[in-house]
C-alpha cells in the first residue's frame, strides 16, 4: 500500500496525545497532580490531537464533505474513530480546565474516567480500520490493534516523562521507568508482527486472479503504457533496498535509542526530549512501514509495473 504522510502524522500524533493524556490520568487518579503540570500536559495532549486531525484533511479529496464520513458509524470503524476523536479531545480540555479552575475532585475524576475510556476506544478503532479489511493478510490480525495501542502508550510516557523532567522534576524518573517498561512491551509486540508477517504467503496467484488454470503463466504488461490509479495507490513504489532501510531505520528508533537516553538520562529534560523526538521519528518510519508491508491481492495482476 502506499503510505500517505497525512495518514502517517494522524496516526503517530493522535498516538502521541493518548499515551500522554494515560499517562497523565494514571498518576491523577491515585493522587492530585500539581495544576500546572496537568494543564501543561492536557494543552499539549490536545495540541497533538489537533494536529493529527487537522493532518487527517490533507488526503481528503473534498474537505467540506467530512462531516459525512460520520455517517457509517454502525458499520465503519473510520467512522467510529471520526467520532470518538473529537469527544475525547473534549473530555481531555474539560479535564484540563477543571484542574485549572479547581472544580471538584469528584468531577475532575470523572472527566478523567471518561478520558481514560475514550483514549482506549480511540486506540481500538484506529487500529480496527486496518485489521478489519481481511484481504490484507499483514493488517489483519489482533496485533494491529494492540501494536497501535502498546505505540501510542509508549510514545505518550516517554513525552510524559521529559515534560515532568522541566515542569514536575520528582515525577521525571519514575515517568521514564514507565517508559522503557512501555517501551519494550511495544517493541517485543511489533517484532512478533513481523515474525507473522514474514511467513505469510499469498491467497492468491496468477491463475486464480484471471481465472486460468494453467500451471505457468507470464504477466508481460498490465495493458497499459503508464502508471494508474492501482499503480499508485496500492503499491508504496519505492525499491526494496528503501523498504529494507526504513525498516531497519523504525527498529532502532522506536525502542533502543530512546532507551538508552531513558536509561542514562538521569532526569535530565535535554536527554528526556531528545527521547522523545527520537522515539516519534522512529514511529513515523514504522508507520510508513507498516503501510508499506501491506501487499494489496490486485498486485498480483500489476506486478509488472509494482
Amino acid at each position: 500500500m502506499r503510505p500517505a504522510w497525512s495518514v502517517l502524522l494522524l496516526t503517530t500524533l493522535i498516538g502521541a496525545g493518548q499515551g500522554l493524556f494515560l499517562a497523565l490520568a494514571a498518576v491523577d487518579l491515585a493522587s492530585p497532580l500539581e495544576k500546572g503540570f496537568v494543564v501543561t500536559g492536557a494543552a499539549v495532549s490536545v495540541a497533538l490531537l489537533a494536529g493529527g486531525l487537522g493532518a487527517s484533511f490533507l488526503h481528503l479529496g473534498h474537505p467540506e464533505r467530512a462531516w459525512r464520513s460520520a455517517a457509517m458509524w454502525r458499520t465503519s470503524w473510520l467512522s467510529r474513530e471520526v467520532i470518538v476523536l473529537p469527544a475525547f479531545m473534549a473530555a481531555v480540555f474539560f479535564w484540563g480546565v477543571a484542574h485549572s479552575l479547581g472544580f471538584s475532585r469528584q468531577l475532575v475524576l470523572g472527566l478523567n474516567l471518561a478520558g481514560v475510556l475514550l483514549a482506549l476506544a480511540l486506540f481500538v478503532c484506529t487500529g480496527m480500520i486496518y485489521a478489519c479489511l481481511r484481504f490484507l493478510q499483514e493488517w489483519h490480525t489482533a496485533l494491529t490493534p494492540i501494536n497501535y495501542t502498546a505505540l501510542g502508550c509508549a510514545s505518550g510516557l516517554t513525552l510524559a516523562a521529559a515534560l515532568a523532567a522541566w515542569l514536575y522534576p520528582q515525577l521525571a524518573r519514575p515517568y521514564a521507568a514507565a517508559a522503557f517498561a512501555a517501551g519494550l512491551l511495544a517493541y517485543t509486540l511489533r517484532l512478533a508482527a513481523l515474525v507473522r508477517n514474514s511467513r505469510l504467503r499469498p491467497k492468491s496467484t496468477l491463475a486464480t486472479a484471471i481465472g486460468v488454470k494453467h500451471p505457468r503463466i507470464v504477466q508481460i504488461a498490465q495493458g497499459a503504457m503508464g502508471g494508474s490509479f492501482n499503480t499508485r495507490e496500492f503499491f508504496h513504489g519505492r525499491p526494496r533496498e528503501v523498504v529494507r532501510a526504513v525498516r531497519w531505520a523504525f527498529l532502532a528508533l522506536v525502542f533502543p535509542a530512546p532507551a538508552l537516553l531513558l536509561i542514562f538520562a538521569q532526569g535530565s529534560p535535554v536527554a528526556l526530549s531528545a527521547a522523545f523526538v527520537l522515539q516519534y521519528a522512529g514511529l513515523l518510519a514504522e508507520r510508513w512501514y507498516f503501510f508499506a508491508e501491506a501487499n494489496h491481492p490486485q498486485n498480483l495482476y500489476y506486478q509488472a509495473i509494482a
